[in-house]
Order: structure tokens, then sequence, then C-alpha cells
């Protein structure tokens, strides 16, 4: 169950010389367990191991007041990638064995987390163990890589495909659009040209009805004139039996002379 849970890291660490002001790097190879961990450590010539018990890591991560699994996370964290601003050093620890430490900051205080890394009783084997295992993580990550990089060119041409069907819609609808606005304007301007003829026709008709209209309006003033006239030649007699019967009462009467005797 453990093997299962195991994870591994390896990371290239750089050391201050005292010696000279230049570092001195070595490779970190662990082994991450549920409750331990291993280290195998090298600087390419001779290798040192350090494989704690659970035991001691469980006493160790009491005395920090965390919990197995915090104490094995950070330790992750600090040895699986050099972390800026953490002071590592891997000092002489007698006999040929070494003393790998890292400083961390947590809650304002600075911590200093270390380990004895021992001889290691065969370090040609060791280095091949390290080397393999940064070879195969290498193999790995370039087919990671070569696999990215060929998606990335996939996407790209289906990008490019992509960008190139919507340049062609784009086209294609300015053109649609370019060919609706002119036959729009055909069809309007047709459209105007025909009310303008219906305008004029509907002003003409106006026009002639009007004048049709005053026409028989002194059409019927003169009809009205000689009907007067008619009139009075239809009924001659009794025009003159009127004027006579005006002449006699008009005629002074005489008075009756009495004669006396």
């Amino acid at each position: 169950m453990a093997e299962e849970t195991e994870r591994y890291t390896c990371s290239k660490l750089l050391i201050p010389n005292a010696h000279t002001a230049k570092e001195q790097p070595i490779f970190v190879k662990a082994t991450w367990f549920p409750s331990h961990f291993h280290l195998a450590v090298t600087d390419g010539l001779t290798a040192w191991h350090c494989h704690p018990s659970e035991k001691e890591v469980k006493q160790r991560a009491a005395q920090w007041d965390l919990a197995v699994s915090e104490y094995l996370d950070l330790s992750g964290r600090y040895l699986g990638l050099q972390q800026q601003g953490s002071v590592y050093a891997f000092d002489d620890a007698g006999d040929g064995h070494k003393r790998l430490s890292w400083t961390f900051e947590k809650q304002g205080i600075t911590m200093l987390w270390r380990w004895k890394c021992l001889l290691s009783p065969d370090s040609k084997k060791s280095n091949v163990e390290i080397l393999d295992f940064l070879t195969g993580s290498n193999n790995k990550i370039s087919g990671k890589v070569v696999g990215e990089n060929e998606l990335f060119e996939k996407m790209k041409v289906e990008a490019e495909k992509c960008l190139a069907q919507s340049e062609r819609i784009a086209n294609e609808r300015l053109e649609f659009e370019s060919e609706i606005y002119a036959k729009f304007l055909r069809v309007l301007n047709s459209k105007k040209s025909k009310l303008r003829e219906l305008r004029d026709k509907l002003s003409k008709q106006e026009n002639t009805e009007k004048y049709p209209q005053e026409e028989d309006t002194d059409k019927t003033e003169s009809f009205g004139e000689e009907s007067d006239f008619d009139r009075s030649d239809e009924d001659p007699q009794k025009d003159i039996t009127s004027s006579s019967t005006d002449v006699i009462a008009n005629k002074p009467s005489r008075t009756k002379r009495t004669k006396r005797t």
C-alpha cells in the first residue's frame, strides 16, 4: 500500500562554499512515503544516503508541533525544489558523513531543519541510480514536451483553419450585405419613381376635375337669367292686363255736376 502512494523528486541545490565564492551544486533524489522518506545525495563523485525510520520522522514532527503529513509536505517543498530565501548547507559530520540542512520562515521565526546523510558504501552504484532516475525523468519530461509541442502545432493548424474560415465567412457576409443593400436601393428607387408618377397623375386629375366644375357654375347662372326673360314672354296677356289695371286705377275720377232748377 505504501509503494502505491510513494512519489519521487529530484532537485539541484546550490550550496555556498566556505572556501570560494562559487556555489557547489548537489543533486538530491527523494522518495516520499506516507510516513517517512529516503534521500540519495551526490556531488557527482561521492554519494550519501539518508533513510530515517517512521519513528524518527514522527519524533521530528512532534518537536515542531506538526503532524507527520505536514512535516513531510513541508520537507518535500524545500527538498523537491530550491526555494528562494532559504539557506541550504551540506556540512561535514565526521567520518565522511554529511549533514544536509535548510532554513525557512514560519510565523516570523526562522527555522532550521537538518538530517544526517551517511556515506554510501557504493558511491558509484548510488550515482548510477540517481543518473538513471534523472535520465528517466528527463525522457518523461521530453516526451511530455514533445507531446505538448505536437498538440500545440495541431492546435495552431486548427486555429489557422478557423481564422481562414472566419475571414472567408466575413468576406461572404460583406458581399451578401452589399448585394442585398444594392437590391434594396434599386427597389426603393423604383418605388419612389412609381410614387412620383402616381403623385403627378393625381395632381393632374385634381386639376382636370376643378376646371369643369367652374364652367358648370357659369352655365347655371346663365340659365337662371334666361329663365327670367322667358318667363316674361310666356304670359304677355297677363302683363298687359296688369298694366291696364294700373292705368285705370291711376286715372283721376270726374265729379258729377248737379243740375239746378
